[in-house]
Order: structure tokens, then C-alpha cells, then sequence
């Protein structure tokens, strides 16, 4: 007679089967990190295996693992080819001069005072003009980081300051990817949900401004050295060709993101206008420049506070990067695929009674989120997708829904040094994660605004006023 293979029934998990994963992920990076002082990617390969055999325990199989995570990574795929692509663009734009240039005239230009909030709007400009933090912070932010350094600015405090003014303006940029999911997981109509998050974004920022004129103005005298910031000018200028055309660069991708044209064709394109501007302006040939794209720039000026600022960039300089940002992702999909978010989410908006809790939970959730799943998209859309019907109960607009999941979920997803966004920022940046936290005011202060104009009842909308909960 022959034998039936029986299969393992797949059940929904218990909470605390749902809690065993994540827990032990934050004991394990924790132990990992602060004890043996390990990078996080292995911690989170143990992760990986723990979150794998409780998945497991529930019914699944190794194809059904295997699915989660690969549809989690390939979700961000693009993102992944986009921080590929960014580290071949700083290489190249430092070795046309482009970075060297903007460096040269933004150290002439910008005093230490005014630094700050000046850096943080130039950046929110660029993100809402391109749609994009990452392609604010890999074009103007490097640049900015060298000028602070010139500046004798903390190089977490500049950090801090890009990722705010990047941050800010990818959120209300109607091209960002991060504002169009948030929209469509909350079915929310596109430029309702920007008008909305105007609402709590716009005074944020301007909070932060106000912290960034404050820190300026206080360290204006402290470690600015003019002989240092002309030092690096003249270095810079022997050292390169500086003309205002290696400023075509920059300009090309936020016109090419006005007009539209995808991210990756039109990171591409500025990264070959960086090599041909190396090879017209700087006289490097063509090996010197494909090597350029791969290891990034190396030169010796004979200055090490030059060659410290510009010796940068290459798609090798990405890898680190790449490879912590797919195993976090292969994390967050065992995590999706065996419902153990669900569960949790579910026990807890059950035990939310007010407005004001069930906001501060959307926001939280968000931020765990980015902790946990260790990726922005599904740090929106899971919390979207549970919480939808709680706000629907309360007659609140989708707009509202769609502007908490993006003060929670969007603005912290920088923050957290294992999650995509986090992980970019601090190879793009040069500053680790948790060194330039405290400093994206931006980032920090958005959330506390949300919530505490909820319990308010500021910029609370409502599908209908006269049925207001």
C-alpha cells in the first residue's frame, strides 16, 4: 500500500510565538554589537535562523520561508540597485571635480553661523525637487559634509542636518516613493496626503531650523579656523580644475527628476556625465575613470584633511551596505510571510481606546517597524494595512492615516542603522547611525509634533465633521 506524505498544517502564530523572533532578534544584535563588537549582519543572520525554525514550528516550510524573504528583497531591489548606482556616482563626481567644486565655493560662500539651517534647506529643496533622501543625501550631502569638515562643524551634527532637510523634503515631494506608498496603502488621494502631512511636517522643520540657528549661532567662533578653510580652498584648487561648469551635474538630476525620468536611468546618466567631465576637465583617461566607478576616488593632495574629504566613493564602498540591507530584509519577510506581525499588531490596537492612543500606537508601530522588519516600505504598509479599519471606526479621513503611518514609519527609518535607509545614509554620509541621531532634529521632533497635535485636536481630519468621534 502505498504511503501518503502527510503535511504539517499551517496555523496562525500564538502572541507569544509571535514575540519569541523578535525579541530574540534585539537580544542577539544587542549582544552581538556591544560584547563581541560585531557588525550587525551576522546577529542578523542569527535572526534569520531563529525567526526560520519558529516559522517552522507553525507549519511552514522551507519553500514558504524561502518565498517571504525573497519577495521582501525584491521588493527593494531597485532601492538596492539605486545605492549601487549612487556609490559609482560619488566616485566619479569627486574625480571630475563636481564634489571638489561644490566644496570650493561652498567654503567660500557659507560661514559656520548660518551652516546648519542653511545645509538643511538646501537639502529639503534637492529632495523635494528629485523625490528622493537618498539622492539628496549622495549629491548635496556629501558636499556639505565636506564643507562642515572644512568648517569645523561635528561631522554627526552635519549628518543630523542632512537627513533632516533630505527627509523633509522627501516627504512632501509628490515623485518619492516613500509618499506615494503611504498614499496608496491608506487609499488616500496622492496630493491630499502631501497637503496633510504639511500639516505636522512644515512645523517640525521649522522647529528644527530654529535648534539648527540656535547650534549655529553657538558654535559660529568655537572651531572655525580660516586658515584651515583656506588650506582646503587652495589645495582643492591645485589639485583640480574648478570651473562652474562641474556644476552640470548636480543640476542634471534635479532637472531629470522635474522632467520625470527614473531614478536609476538618471543616476546612471549623472554618474557617465561625471566621467566624461573627469576626463574633459581633469585629464584622466578612460581606465582611470572606469576604475573610478568600481573603488571610488583616490588621490593624494599631500593634505590629509583634503584627501580625508575626497577620497571616497565606488561601488565597493556599497557592498557593506548591500549585503546588511538584504539579510534585514530577508528578516522582515519571514516575519510578513509567518503573520507574526499581524498577530502582534492585532492584541494591541484591541487595548487602544483614544484618538490620541490609537495615533501615538500607528506612530510607534511605524518606528518598531523600522526596528523590526528593517525596511521603510513595510514599516507603512503593515501598520496601514491593520490599523485602516480602527480609523475608519472613528471616521477619521484616510489622509490622516496616511500622514501618521509617514511621521512614524518614514521619518525614523533613517535612524535605525539595520534598516535600508539607515544603513545608506551612514555609508553615503561617512557618520554612523546612532552617532547622527540625536541630531536629525528633523526625524526626532516630527512624531512628538503628530502626537501631541492629536491629543490637541489640531489637524485632526475627518471624513465628516458632523460625525466627529
Amino acid at each position: 500500500m502505498e504511503k501518503v506524505k502527510k503535511f504539517k498544517e499551517i496555523r496562525i502564530p500564538k502572541l507569544w510565538e509571535a514575540l519569541v523572533p523578535i525579541i530574540g532578534m534585539m537580544v542577539i544584535i544587542i549582544v552581538g554589537i556591544l560584547k563581541y563588537e560585531l557588525e550587525p549582519h551576522i546577529p542578523i543572520v542569527l535572526a534569520c535562523v531563529l525567526a526560520s525554525f519558529m516559522a517552522v514550528r507553525l507549519g511552514f516550510s522551507w519553500n514558504n520561508i524561502l518565498k517571504g524573504m525573497l519577495q521582501s528583497i525584491y521588493r527593494a531591489m531597485e532601492a538596492l540597485i539605486i545605492v549601487m548606482i549612487v556609490g559609482m556616482l560619488i566616485g566619479t563626481w569627486v574625480s571630475s571635480g563636481t564634489v571638489p567644486a561644490m566644496v570650493y565655493y561652498g567654503l567660500g560662500l557659507i560661514s559656520p553661523t548660518i551652516f546648519l539651517p542653511t545645509g538643511a534647506i538646501l537639502c529639503a529643496i534637492v529632495s523635494v525637487a528629485t523625490g528622493s533622501a537618498w539622492t539628496s543625501s549622495g549629491t548635496v550631502g556629501i558636499a556639505l559634509m565636506s564643507i562642515a569638515a572644512g568648517l569645523g562643524i561635528n561631522p554627526a551634527l552635519a549628518a543630523g542636518m542632512v537627513i533632516s532637510g533630505a527627509y523633509f523634503g522627501d516627504k512632501l515631494s509628490p515623485l518619492s516613493d516613500s509618499t506615494n506608498v503611504a498614499a496608496a496603502t491608506a487609499e488616500a488621494p496622492l496630493y491630499e496626503h502631501v497637503g496633510a502631512m504639511l500639516s505636522t511636517t512644515l512645523p517640525s522643520f521649522i522647529i528644527s531650523l530654529i535648534i539648527y540657528g540656535i547650534i549655529g549661532f553657538k558654535i559660529g567662533g568655537g572651531n572655525f579656523d580660516p586658515g584651515r578653510v583656506e588650506l582646503i580652498r587652495s589645495t582643492i584648487f591645485e589639485n583640480f580644475n574648478i570651473n562652474i561648469w562641474l556644476l552640470i551635474p548636480p543640476l542634471f538630476v534635479i532637472i531629470a527628476a522635474i522632467k520625470k525620468v527614473p531614478s536609476i536611468p538618471s543616476l546612471l546618466a549623472a554618474s557617465g556625465l561625471g566621467g566624461i567631465f573627469a576626463m574633459i576637465f581633469q585629464g584622466r583617461g578612460l581606465g582611470e575613470v572606469l576604475l573610478n566607478f568600481h573603488y571610488g576616488f583616490k588621490g593624494n593632495t599631500g593634505v590629509e584633511i583634503v584627501d580625508k574629504l575626497l577620497n571616497r566613493g565606488g561601488l565597493n564602498s556599497m557592498m557593506w551596505t548591500i549585503s546588511l540591507i538584504i539579510f534585514a530584509l530577508a528578516f522582515g519577510g519571514i516575519l510578513e510571510k509567518a503573520g507574526f506581525t499581524e498577530v502582534i499588531l492585532g492584541s494591541l490596537v484591541k487595548r487602544v481606546k483614544s484618538l490620541g492612543g490609537l495615533v501615538s500606537l500607528t506612530i510607534i508601530t511605524g518606528i518598531l517597524g523600522d526596528f523590526v522588519l528593517t525596511d521603510q516600505y513595510l514599516s507603512i504598509i503593515v501598520p496601514g494595512r491593520m490599523y485602516a479599519k480602527a480609523y475608519d471606526e472613528r471616521n477619521l479621513d484616510r489622509k490622516f492615516l496616511s500622514r501618521t503611518l509617514e511621521d512614524g514609519g518614514t521619518m525614523w527609518s533613517a535612524l535605525v542603522p539595520w534598516n535600508g535607509c539607515g544603513a545608506y545614509q551612514a555609508a553615503t554620509l561617512g557618520v554612523a547611525t546612532f552617532s547622527y541621531l540625536p541630531y536629525a532634529f528633523m526625524n526626532l521632533i516630527n512624531p512628538i509634533v503628530a502626537i501631541t497635535f492629536t491629543y490637541l485636536g489640531i489637524f485632526v481630519f475627518y471624513k465628516n465633521k458632523n460625525k466627529n468621534k
